[in-house]
């Protein structure tokens, strides 16, 4: 994902909000959004309401939805701890809740009311006090009430009605209405990743996340079927997404392609798939699972399906992916809503260096230290050497100082 063409119209943005604050907010949702709203911030009795006017059928799901997230993220919550590294020498490290995060929820081709699931339930786990969620409203200016529903059910202090990189400026640089936060997760398009890489120091941001993307690593036991769903489900996200099948079988791979033309007849998303596909679908056949292998590290998908004879002895070999699902009847969109992982995951290579979305994302690990009598003579020659070779004499006497007195 190159941002170099929209750098330059991101930071006008950021500047613009900097400057004018919620003016700017109203004039870019006016010319992007098409919305002339007065009130940024959704009202809580708006977001309350909104439960009783979505399907009880997506009200069940949402709930079942937030329950798995809830009890996989709960689980990743590490503890405090502390250690004696040598005798009187203690230290550890204690967890500490962020104080406010922002949660980009994008719109635009359709509503997301999974990815408030993702990000607001691991915040709220990790204790985060102050949780704000922002997504671009409609043309008459109201976000849908799928989106609402399931920022009450996750637990979302407010929400505001807008969207792309003024978003992202507005949580980072705060507006009269939107505040400042510690933090900025979420998906988006270029210009939010833009966005965010660009106020990334002032806020941190979980990683750029940008268009959705998905490799499939295949052998002769994979379903052509099922591995076609695949292709088409990641396809129909968005023009940019990109759909990658490596398999060491030809004739899988031939049936996989034809089943796509098949079900693509059929998909209501057509005209979204056909761009994707022919843009950014690529069907590769490798010479042996060795150099499929290899072909998946260099590429780290967001996410990878993993259909093997041995896909746990594949896995073992697998490096760099945001989100694995493993077997034929473990499909993407199962981790999108259903299994509890999260779907916030980095993409464009970011899978060589940074993990999925997480409640630890949401923490801060400071680390503590504590030195007894004998932890201060224990640490003190060392100390004292390493002060001195450094220059800094006057480390070196902090400790020297105290080794003194309790030796006399």
């Amino acid at each position: 994902m190159d941002s170099s063409d929209v750098l330059q119209p991101v930071q006008e943005i950021i500047d613009n909000v900097r400057k004018n604050k919620d003016k700017a907010l109203h004039d870019y949702t006016l010319k992007f959004d098409k919305a002339d709203i007065t009130e940024l911030r959704v009202p809580t009795e708006t977001i309350e309401k909104s439960i009783e006017n979505i399907d009880v059928k997506l009200k069940k799901a949402l709930e079942d939805a937030a329950e798995n997230v809830s009890k996989f993220h709960k689980a990743q919550i590490p503890s405090d701890w502390t250690m004696e590294v040598r005798p009187g020498v203690k230290a550890g490290q204690i967890i500490r809740p962020l104080k406010r995060v922002g949660c980009y929820i994008p719109g635009g081709r359709a509503a997301y009311p999974s990815s408030i699931l993702m990000t607001v339930i691991p915040a709220k786990i990790a204790g985060v006090e102050e949780i704000i969620c922002c997504n671009p409203p409609d043309k008459d200016g109201n976000i849908s009430d799928e989106i609402l529903a399931a920022a009450y059910i996750a637990g979302a202090t407010h929400i505001y009605k807008v969207g792309g990189a003024q978003a992202i400026a507005a949580m980072a640089y705060s507006t009269e209405s939107i505040p400042a936060v510690d933090k900025i997760v979420g998906p988006g398009n270029i210009f939010v990743a833009t966005a965010k890489k660009l106020v990334y120091g002032t806020v941190d941001i979980e990683f750029p996340a940008g268009p959705s993307e998905m490799l499939a690593l295949i052998d002769e036991t994979a379903n052509p079927s099922y591995i076609a769903t695949e292709l088409l489900s990641q396809a129909e996200h968005d023009p940019n997404a990109a759909t990658i099948l490596v398999s060491t079988s030809r004739k899988v791979a031939e049936e996989t392609v034809n089943y796509v033309k098949e079900y693509l007849e059929t998909q209501e998303r057509k005209e979204i798939i056909e761009e994707s596909l022919s843009k950014y679908c690529h069907i590769l056949v490798a010479e042996d699972m060795g150099q499929a292998i290899d072909f998946t590290n260099a590429y780290a998908p967001e996410h990878l399906v993993i259909v093997t004879e041995d896909y746990y002895k594949t896995l073992e070999s697998i490096d760099n992916a945001g989100s694995i699902f493993l077997g034929n009847l473990t499909p993407v969109a199962g981790g999108d809503y259903g299994s509890g992982t999260n779907h916030v995951l980095p993409t464009s290579g970011g899978a060589r260096m940074y993990s999925g979305l997480s409640a630890e994302s949401f923490i801060k690990k400071p680390t503590i230290q504590e030195l007894s009598p004998e932890g201060v003579l224990n640490i003190k020659d060392m100390v004292i050497n390493l002060a001195q070779a450094e220059g800094l004499c006057a480390h070196a006497m902090s400790i020297r100082k105290r080794a003194e007195d309790i030796e006399k």
